[in-house]
């Protein structure tokens, strides 16, 4: 599973590299931070993980985003994160959640700033893609930049079924946050 996650997200950084046009600067990140909460009537349950990877060209404003559904971490037991990830999310099914589209913002991606943005794209869990407007903050620095975000997921928009033994334990809308530090790149 590891390959292909490697392999796709080769080919989606290429894919939005490719279109980037030869003198254009653009901004990666590796290793960006999204936790969620789930705040039930009996049972909270915290996750997050450090496996965040995107990609975003100031020029054409065109941004994807991808992640390893099987990295998060911090559940409440073994056996949560088992259930969790394995009965709703079906991570060896779907492995990866995305998140690729546009912002809606012009931002000045060389003037050092903090500036609110909407991102427009669609957001893919569980085999489901679903348009989605997402606000956040960007931060632009002079050597790349920092995007912080968070919004709720209804789980019955990506066809996660919860079953009524368990509905009050998990809830309707996962809350989610993003944090990610890019680094400034250049296509030669």
């Amino acid at each position: 599973m590891r390959l292909s996650w490697h392999f796709f997200i080769t080919g989606l950084f290429f894919f939005l590299y490719t279109s980037i046009s030869s003198q254009t600067m653009f901004w990666i990140c590796d290793h960006g931070h999204i936790s969620f909460d789930s705040q039930a009537p009996l049972e909270v349950i915290k996750a997050q993980s450090h496996d965040v990877r995107g990609i975003v060209s100031p020029v054409t404003k065109s941004f994807a985003f991808s992640m390893n559904i099987n990295s998060f971490e911090g559940f409440n037991s073994d056996i949560q994160q088992t259930h969790f990830l394995e009965n709703y999310l079906e991570w060896k099914k779907y492995p990866q959640a995305t998140f690729t589209g546009k912002l809606i913002e012009d931002i000045p991606f060389d003037i050092p700033g903090t500036y609110p943005v909407r991102a427009k794209g669609y957001l893919t869990i569980h085999g489901i893609s679903k348009e989605r407007i997402i606000r956040g903050t960007i931060i632009v620095k002079k050597d790349g930049g920092h995007i912080d975000t968070d919004f709720s997921i209804p789980v019955s928009d990506h066809g996660i079924t919860i079953p009524k033994i368990v509905q009050q334990k998990i809830s309707d809308d996962i809350k989610v946050k993003v944090n990610m530090d890019f680094t400034l790149g250049q296509k030669a």
